[in-house]
C-alpha cells in the first residue's frame, strides 16, 4: 500500500483487492490463529475471497446500504472477515467485545438503531437475546460453526451458511465515499452511558496514511496481535499492518510470552500493563541466576541506565532537559562516550538474551491507553527494544501523536501524525497559549470523528465551529511539535491495560453505604482503581460498640472505656470497608471487573469547602484532593 494507492482509495474495503492481486502478497499469511481449533491461517487472496463472500451473504439476506449491524466478538479471523464484509457490503457496524457487560450490550444494539447482529457464539447471544423482541432485529449471526437456534421473526445463521448465501448471487459494489460513516464506536461518558463515536472511511484511512509516516512495513512482517480488536487502538494498527501485507498472528495473555518468543515478531502494540508484565518476566529470570551473575547484569543496567540519560542530553532528547545548553550537551557527550562502551560489553553479555526471550527481532513496539512508567522507559531502551508512545482517542480514530524512531523523546507523547493539529488552549478562556506552557490539548485533524450518534448537544460540546476536538487532557508543546501529556481535565481514569472508568457513577454507588460519608476514585496510569474515603464517623462508632469495641476518632483519640481500642487501620476496621465497597460496586448496574476497587485509605479530614476540596457547588475538586494526598495515593499502590 503506498500514499498513491491511499489517494486513489474511497474507502477501506477498497484496500483487500489491491493487496490480494499484488504478486507481492497475495499468498503471504495475512492472518493467523495458532490458538483456534483448528488452527486457522488465511492468504491475502483467502482472506479477500472470504470479506467478499461474507459480504455477498448479508446483501443475499437483504442488507442494504447504510443499515447499521452491532457485532459482539473478539479477536480471531472472523472478526476482521464480518467486520470488513459489513462494510464491503455497504452496512454500518457497531462493534463491541462479546466480555462487555449484558446492559451494556443491550443499550449499544437498541441506541445504534441496528438491524442485524453478528455474535461471538451462542454463549453471546444468549445473553442479549432477550432484547431482541423489542429492537427491529431482522438478522443474527453467529460466527461460530455452532448451529443456529431459531428466534421468532428473525433470520439465524451461522458463519458459513452466510458464506454459502455469498454463493447465490454476485456482490453488489457498494461505492461508499470517504465521508460515508464505516462503524459506530462506543465509548463510555461521564454519565457513565456509552456514546456512540462516528468514525467514517476517511478517518480509518487517514491512520494508515498517517502510520505511513512512522513506518512503512515490509510484506510478510509480523505482527503479535494482543489487544481487543475492537478498540480503536488496536483496530486501526492492524488495518494499517494488513494494508502493507504483513502476516497478523493472534495471541492472547495466556500465551503471549510463549508467542512472542516463538512466532518472533517485528511489531506489536499495546498497553502499559504488557510491557510491566514483560519487564517482571525479565526481572524474575535475573532474581532467579546465581548470585554473582545477578551482580554483573546489575552492574551493567545501572551503567547503561547513565549511559543512555547521558546519551539523551547530548541529543537533545532529555525530556526534563529539552534546551540543554552548549556545555550541557559537551559534558553528556563526553559521559556517554566514557560509558559507550561499558554498555556495548553489557549488550553482548546480557542484553542480547533478553532480546532473544522477545524473539530477538521486534523493530519497535507501540506503546497507548496511557503513561509508561519512567522506569519501563529506561529499561527497555537500555536492552534495546525501542518503544514508541503514541497519544490519541476513540474520537480521534485514535492516534493523533506518535513519537518517532529519529525523535523518541522517552515520557513524551510523540509529534503528531501528518494532516494533524495540535492546540493548546487555556481552560477557562480558550485562548492559545505559547509553547511548553501546559493548558487544555486541542486537536483538529482528518482523524476527528463525524460526531456522537444521535447526540448532537454532546458533539457540539466537543467539537468547536472551527473543527477543534476538545480532549479534554491537560498538557504542553515544545517548539518543536513534541506533545507531552500531564494530565487530564475531565474526571476518567485511564488504567494501564487501556480500559476507561469513569469514577462518578462507581463513587454514587459506594456512598450507599451507611459507612462511606465522602469518596474519590484514583488510579491514572495503574493497574486498578483506588479509593481515598472519608468514613461516616457516626455509624462506624455504632458499628465498633456492638462489637465491643473502642474507635479512636480524630476527636477522641484516647480511649474512654474499657473496650478493646482499634483505628482506621486496623484489621476489623479494613475489613468491613472492604466488604462494603465490594459489596456496593459489584451491584452496580453495570459492573465490570475493571470497576473493582482495590486499594483503598480512609482518611480523618473531610473534604469541605474551607479546606478547598470541595467547590461551592458541593462537588469534589479531584486535582486539589490528589495534589493533597499524592504520597498517600502512590504508597497505596506501591
Amino acid at each position: 500500500m503506498t500514499q498513491l494507492d491511499y489517494n486513489q482509495v474511497q474507502s477501506l474495503p477498497e484496500i483487500w483487492p489491491i493487496v490480494a492481486q499484488n504478486p507481492q502478497t497475495a499468498n503471504v499469511v495475512a492472518l493467523h490463529d495458532p490458538h483456534s481449533t483448528p488452527e486457522v491461517q488465511l492468504t491475502y487472496a483467502q482472506l479477500h475471497q472470504q470479506i467478499c463472500g461474507f459480504a455477498a451473504g448479508l446483501q443475499a439476506l437483504g442488507v442494504q446500504s447504510g443499515e447499521h449491524i452491532a457485532q459482539f466478538s473478539d479477536n480471531s479471523p472472523r472478526w476482521l472477515i464480518a467486520d470488513q464484509g459489513i462494510m464491503t457490503a455497504g452496512a454500518i457496524n457497531a462493534v463491541r467485545g462479546s466480555q462487555a457487560d449484558r446492559e451494556e450490550l443491550g443499550f449499544i444494539l437498541g441506541h445504534s438503531d441496528s438491524m442485524g447482529l453478528v455474535v461471538q457464539d451462542r454463549e453471546t447471544l444468549d445473553k442479549v437475546q432477550s432484547y431482541l423482541a423489542d429492537l427491529p432485529i431482522r438478522l443474527v449471526i453467529l460466527l461460530s460453526d455452532e448451529a443456529p437456534p431459531a428466534i421468532e421473526h428473525i433470520k439465524t445463521l451461522n458463519f458459513n451458511q452466510v458464506l454459502q448465501m455469498g454463493q447465490s448471487q454476485p456482490l453488489q459494489p457498494a461505492r461508499p465515499t470517504r465521508n460515508t460513516i464505516a462503524t459506530l464506536m462506543y465509548t463510555s461518558g461521564t454519565s457513565g452511558q456509552p456514546k456512540g463515536v462516528m468514525l467514517s472511511h476517511n478517518n480509518l484511512l487517514s491512520q494508515i496514511a498517517g502510520a505511513a509516516s512512522v513506518v512503512q512495513p515490509q510484506p510478510g512482517e509480523r505482527v503479535l496481535s494482543i489487544l481487543p480488536i475492537w478498540h480503536c487502538y488496536e483496530r486501526t494498527f492492524e488495518y494499517f499492518t494488513l494494508a502493507y501485507g504483513c502476516t497478523q498472528i493472534y495471541t492472547n495473555i495466556r500465551f503471549v510470552k510463549k508467542d512472542i518468543k516463538e512466532f518472533r515478531p517485528h511489531y506489536m502494540v499495546g498497553v502499559p500493563r504488557l510491557w510491566e508484565s514483560i519487564y517482571d518476566g525479565i526481572q524474575k529470570q535475573l532474581r532467579d541466576q546465581p548470585e554473582k551473575t545477578q551482580r554483573i547484569a546489575n552492574f551493567f543496567l545501572a551503567q547503561s541506565d547513565r549511559y543512555i540519560k547521558a546519551r539523551r542530553t547530548a541529543q537533545g532528547l532529555n525530556l526534563e532537559n529539552l534546551h540543554p545548553s552548549l556545555v550541557e550537551k559537551i559534558v553528556a557527550s563526553l559521559q556517554a562516550a566514557l560509558l559507550a562502551p561499558i554498555h556495548w560489553v553489557g549488550d553482548r553479555l546480557v542484553y542480547q538474551k533478553i532480546r532473544q526471550g522477545t524473539g530477538g527481532e521486534i523493530r519497535f513496539v507501540v506503546s497507548g491507553g496511557g503513561s509508561i512508567a519512567e522506569h519501563l522507559e529506561d529499561f527497555f531502551e537500555i536492552v534495546g527494544i525501542e518503544i514508541l508512545g503514541g497519544y490519541g482517542l476513540t474520537e480521534t480514530s485514535p492516534i493523533t501523536h506518535v513519537r518517532r524512531i529519529d525523535r523518541n523523546i522517552r515520557g513524551g507523547d510523540g509529534q503528531p501524525l501528518p494532516y494533524t493539529e495540535t492546540q493548546i488552549v487555556d481552560p477557562e478562556t480558550q485562548k492559545p497559549l505559547p509553547p511548553e506552557k501546559q493548558g487544555l490539548v486541542m486537536i483538529r485533524g482528518l482523524q476527528v470523528m463525524q460526531g456522537y450518534y444521535k447526540n448532537p448537544t454532546a458533539t457540539q460540546k466537543a467539537i468547536n465551529p472551527e473543527g477543534w476536538f476538545d480532549t479534554g487532557d491537560l498538557g504542553w508543546v515544545s517548539d518543536k511539535g513534541d506533545l507531552v501529556i500531564t494530565g487530564r481535565a475531565k474526571d476518567t481514569i485511564v488504567l494501564t491495560n487501556g480500559e476507561n472508568i469513569e469514577p462518578q457513577p462507581i463513587e454514587d454507588a459506594c456512598l450507599r453505604s451507611v459507612y462511606i460519608d465522602q469518596i474519590m476514585l484514583v488510579g491514572q496510569d495503574q493497574k486498578v482503581v483506588g479509593a481515598l474515603i472519608v468514613p461516616n464517623w457516626d455509624a462506624l462508632q455504632k458499628w465498633a460498640m456492638s462489637q465491643n469495641l473502642q474507635l479512636q476518632t480524630p476527636e477522641s483519640a484516647q480511649p474512654t472505656s474499657g473496650a478493646p481500642t482499634i483505628s482506621l487501620t486496623d484489621k476489623p476496621v479494613q475489613d468491613l470497608f472492604r466488604q462494603e465497597l465490594t459489596r456496593e460496586v459489584k451491584n452496580r448496574p453495570g459492573y465490570r471487573p475493571d470497576d473493582r476497587i482495590g486499594s483503598f485509605r480512609l482518611l480523618t479530614e473531610p473534604f469541605t469547602i474551607e479546606n478547598g476540596m470541595l467547590t461551592q457547588t458541593l462537588k469534589i475538586r479531584r486535582n486539589v484532593v490528589t495534589d493533597r494526598y499524592r504520597g498517600m495515593i502512590d504508597e497505596m499502590f506501591n
